[in-house]
C-alpha cells in the first residue's frame, strides 16, 4: 500500500470521526412539544438542522415577513423581558447578542444605506446606528396627527405609514381580538391617510386618503419613488394590492379579482423590486397559488401548491430560485389537515415542489411564524412557541 493511499485512508477516517462528533453534538430530536429544546438539534421528522438564535431570557420575536431584518450578517429582533421591550441584534456567524435602540420600540424598519434601525416609541421616531449605537431623534408626531411608521424607501429619504381615524382606533381598543375587530373596521369605512416623513427635514406630508382601511405599507426595496399599500378587510370583498408613486401621486391597482370569492393578499416585493408576490386563491379556500405580478408590465403568473402546503406567509430567496412558507393550522383559510410545517419550495414550471423543514405540530398558530431567508439563502428564519415561549430560530435548507 502506498504512502498516499495510507494518508487518504487516515484523512477519511478522521473525517468520519469528525462527522460522528458533529452528529452527536446535534441530536436527532422531536421538535416540541412545550419542552425546552437544546440550542441546536436535527428535526427527527425532516432531518434538517434547527438552531435557536434568540439565546436570552424573555419572549423573542423576529420581524414581520415582509420587513427585511438584516444588516450584513446581523439580524435584528425584538425581545421582551423584565426590563421591557427592546431591539437586539444577533450575529448570524457567532450568535452574539447586543441590545440596540430604546425601549418600547415598534416599526421593524432597517436602513441599509446608513446601517441603522428606525423605530417608533409612542409619538417619537428614532434611528439607531447598528455599529456604534448612536441614536438620533427623527420626528415627533403632533397631537393632531398620530400616525404609525411602517416602511423606509430605498434611498432612506422618506419614511411612510398610515394614520387611522380616532373612531377606528376606538374600535380596535374596544375589540382587541382580530375576529372581533376585522369586519367592524372594514364595514365602518372610516378615513385612512397614507403619509411620508422626510428623514432629513422632518417634513410630514399626507399623500393619499380613502374612506377605507389601509395597511401593509411597503416601499420598493430598489425604487425610492414606489410605495405599495393594501385595502384591508375580508379579502374576497376587496381588490387589495395597490401602489402609489411619490412624485406623481399615481395610484395603480396591481391585481384585480376576476371571479366570485377570489382572494389575493399578504403581498411582498421581490428583492430586486421588479415583482410583487402574493397569496392567491381561486376561489377562496379551494385552489392555492403564489401569485406574481410584474411591477412594470402588470403581467401575472402563478405557482400551484396543495392545500396542506399553503402558508400564511411566503418569502423568496435573493436569487428567486427558492421560496419558503410558514404553513398553517386547520383554523386557517386553507383548513389544512397536515399543514403545520416550515416549508421550502422549489419552482417546477407552474407549480411548487415542497420540502418540509421543521415539524410545527406543537406551534400555536396565533403566533404566525413569519419566514425569512437568511442573506446567504442557506437558512430559513422564523419565530415559534413550540418550546412553551416565543423564540427565534433558523433551519438549514439542506438536510443534515
Amino acid at each position: 500500500m502506498t504512502y498516499h493511499s495510507l494518508t487518504f485512508r487516515a484523512a477519511l477516517s478522521a473525517a468520519c470521526i469528525l462527522l460522528q462528533l458533529v452528529v452527536r453534538a446535534q441530536p436527532l430530536a422531536e421538535t416540541g412539544p412545550k419542552k425546552e429544546m437544546p440550542p441546536e438539534w436535527i428535526d427527527q421528522d425532516t432531518h434538517h438542522k434547527v438552531v435557536r438564535l434568540s439565546r436570552k431570557e424573555g419572549d423573542n420575536l423576529s420581524f414581520y415577513f415582509h420587513n427585511n431584518p438584516f444588516i450584513g450578517n446581523q439580524m435584528i429582533f425584538y425581545s421582551t423581558d423584565a426590563s421591557g421591550k427592546h431591539l437586539y441584534t444577533v450575529d448570524l456567524r457567532t450568535l452574539a447578542l447586543r441590545q440596540v435602540g430604546r425601549g418600547g420600540a415598534n416599526g421593524e424598519i432597517v436602513g441599509h444605506k446608513s446601517n441603522s434601525v428606525y423605530y417608533q416609541s409612542h409619538d417619537s421616531v428614532f434611528a439607531t446606528r447598528i455599529a456604534d449605537g448612536v441614536t438620533r431623534l427623527v420626528y415627533v408626531f403632533p397631537a393632531d396627527f398620530k400616525g404609525s411608521i411602517t416602511t423606509l424607501n430605498a434611498d432612506e429619504t422618506l419614511l411612510a405609514g398610515v394614520k387611522a381615524s380616532d373612531e377606528q382606533k376606538e374600535i380596535l381598543k374596544k375589540y382587541p381580538e382580530k375576529h372581533d375587530f376585522f369586519d367592524r373596521v372594514f364595514d365602518a369605512h372610516l378615513p385612512n391617510t397614507l403619509f411620508t416623513i422626510n428623514t432629513k427635514t422632518g417634513e410630514l406630508k399626507p399623500i393619499h386618503t380613502e374612506n377605507t382601511w389601509l395597511g401593509h405599507v411597503q416601499y420598493s426595496p430598489t425604487d425610492p419613488d414606489l410605495l405599495m399599500f393594501c385595502h384591508e378587510g375580508p379579502w374576497q370583498k376587496v381588490d387589495r394590492i395597490w401602489t402609489i408613486r411619490m412624485k406623481s401621486g399615481e395610484v395603480r391597482l396591481m391585481h384585480r379579482r376576476t371571479v366570485g370569492n377570489e382572494i389575493a393578499g399578504h403581498e411582498f416585493f421581490s428583492p430586486d423590486g421588479k415583482t410583487i408576490y402574493f397569496d392567491w386563491q381561486i376561489p377562496k379556500g379551494q385552489t392555492f397559488y403564489l401569485g406574481a405580478v410584474d411591477v412594470a408590465t402588470g403581467a401575472e403568473k402563478k405557482y400551484a401548491m396543495t392545500r396542506d402546503e399553503w402558508s400564511i406567509h411566503f418569502n423568496v430567496a435573493a436569487d428567486e430560485r427558492e421560496f419558503c412558507g410558514d404553513g398553517g393550522d386547520a383554523g386557517q383559510v386553507a383548513h389544512a389537515k397536515d399543514g403545520r410545517w416550515i416549508y421550502l419550495f422549489h419552482p417546477d414550471g407552474d407549480r411548487f415542489v415542497a420540502e418540509r423543514l421543521v415539524n410545527m405540530k406543537d406551534q400555536y398558530y396565533k403566533l404566525e411564524p413569519n419566514v425569512h431567508f437568511s442573506p446567504d439563502g442557506k437558512w430559513v428564519i422564523f419565530r415559534a412557541n413550540f418550546e412553551g415561549k416565543e423564540e427565534v430560530y433558523a433551519v438549514e435548507c439542506k438536510k443534515s
